[in-house]
């Protein structure tokens, strides 16, 4: 039996059996079994951690040995089929999905319940209930996740209530335009990446573009209607038409490199203000659509929009909190009463900490206390990161943070200080430009709205910035 037909034979079963069809991880299992690939390598096709491909596969192959009355494993999968005895199950199973309740070998009995309600009630043939879709999904520009990401699963058990909220925005809302924000490493890519299939089901198409090499939108946009159309060059209807006729899910990463450096938070790049009016436009056209931008910062037409339609949303991610403790777990650090303090340091940023935990792993045998107990903290390649979102900073932004770097607390906004030669005017827009960048924090005490800069941020700025 060669792919073709065992994924076609595999899909009946399963839709048998489940009312499902074979989502894209499922497939790619199958197609990757057949190939002999590991599920490391599978995972790696389809942008998912192996432990999640290999839960994945163990469920199928439960569904398969169920419906074929053999024990179905990875290894056993390909010789089973090649041997010719199921070609006869598939026709069966066909047959069973709009007949009768049908026995196939003594082994499989498929209850054909839908068929007789299909019979019996005329309104069902009048208003048919649509199956599972099976959407076009290419993720072919998404960065690999991080080597780390299959022991942090349980760690990122905690984002549940942030996919939830991504979930009813787009299922429940019919959000147009969404943005997650988040410094490097919080986490935007792999939450997003888990998105997908728990709302594959409700699109037609899927497909992921990093914006790292700063495309014009007029190259952006070809791309994304040869994915999603089938016409002639010559035939392209606007992007905005794709949107309407089929549901689309369409995820932008790195969305801040179409922004000018050195100037304040938000800026297009000479050449990429159309940027602004697309997504304005997806935001204010009727379509059941869904456009998700990644982000290190807001752009600026969001903040108006999401005041004035309900068909705009920004999800802000923040640390993992004590479900970080993890990765100190994975890396085998000692003095477990110090990881909370650890995690605060570093605001929970999952890549920041695994950084962090690697530099006490190898040169304080894992000790925590001899890392806390230097004067300054300790950013070894999280320098390097942090230096990708400061040369971003204009000069004003700059000034600012060196301000409030050498506070030892979190300070009011409502005077200028007087050491800070800027104006009323750019001192506010400076403080707001970071607020867009996330690279400060906001205090609620009381009455008193304060300002501060994360620790690790702060001795960043003491040590680069003058």
């Amino acid at each position: 039996m060669d792919i073709a037909a065992a994924l076609k034979l595999a899909d009946d079963l399963v839709f048998a059996q489940t009312g499902k069809r074979l989502d894209y991880v499922q497939e790619a299992i199958l197609r990757g079994t057949f190939k002999k690939r590991t599920y490391t390598q599978i995972a790696k096709e389809v942008y998912s951690s192996s432990s999640h491909v290999r839960n994945v596969g163990s469920e199928l192959w439960k569904i398969l040995s169920e419906g074929l009355g053999e024990n179905i494993t990875k290894a056993s999968l390909k010789p089973i089929l090649e041997n010719g005895k199921f070609y006869n199950y598939q026709s069966a199973i066909v047959e069973n999905i709009t007949g009768e309740t049908i026995t196939v070998n003594n082994k499989l009995n498929i209850c054909s319940q839908k068929a007789r309600e299909s019979r019996e009630s005329p309104a069902t043939h009048q208003n048919p209930q649509p199956t599972t879709k099976q959407p076009r999904i290419d993720l072919g520009d998404a960065p690999e996740i991080l080597t780390f990401f299959d022991s942090l699963r349980d760690s990122f058990a905690s984002r549940t209530s942030q996919l939830t909220t991504l979930e009813n925005w787009i299922l429940a809302s019919r959000t147009r335009l969404i943005s997650i924000l988040g410094l490097s490493g919080i986490g935007k890519t792999a939450l997003t990446l888990q998105l997908i299939p728990q709302i594959q089901h409700e699109f037609d198409y899927i497909i992921w573009r990093s914006l790292r090499n700063s495309p014009p939108l007029s190259a952006l946009q070809t791309d994304l209607i040869k994915f999603l159309g089938d016409r002639p060059q010559t035939e392209l209807p606007s992007i905005i038409e794709y949107l309407r006729s089929q549901r689309c899910l369409i995820i932008l990463d790195d969305v801040q490199t179409i922004f000018s450096s050195q100037q304040l938070a938000g800026n297009y790049k000479p050449g990429y203000e159309n940027y602004g009016t697309f997504f304005k436009q997806i935001a204010e056209s009727s379509h059941n659509s869904c456009l998700i931008l990644l982000s290190w910062e807001k752009p600026r037409e969001i903040a108006a929009l999401e005041g004035e339609h309900k068909n705009c949303q920004t999800l802000q991610l923040n640390g993992l909190g004590e479900s970080a403790r993890e990765i100190f777990r994975e890396k085998g650090l000692l003095e477990s009463e110090h990881w909370s303090e650890l995690i605060e340091l570093y605001r929970g940023n999952p890549l920041w900490l695994n950084i962090v935990a690697t530099i006490i792993q190898d040169l304080f045998d894992g000790k925590i206390s001899a890392f806390l107990s230097y004067d300054s903290l300790v950013l070894g390649d999280l320098e390097y990161l942090l230096h990708q979102h400061f040369q971003r900073l204009s000069e004003s932004e700059k000034q600012v943070m060196c301000w409030l770097a050498n506070e030892t607390a979190a300070v009011e906004i409502s005077n200028k200080p007087r050491n800070l030669e800027l104006s009323p005017s750019e001192f506010l827009k400076a403080l707001e430009s970071l607020r867009r960048r996330l690279l400060i924090e906001k205090v609620q005490k009381g009455d008193c709205t304060l300002f501060s800069v994360q620790r690790a941020i702060a001795e960043y700025v003491k040590t680069n910035i003058k």
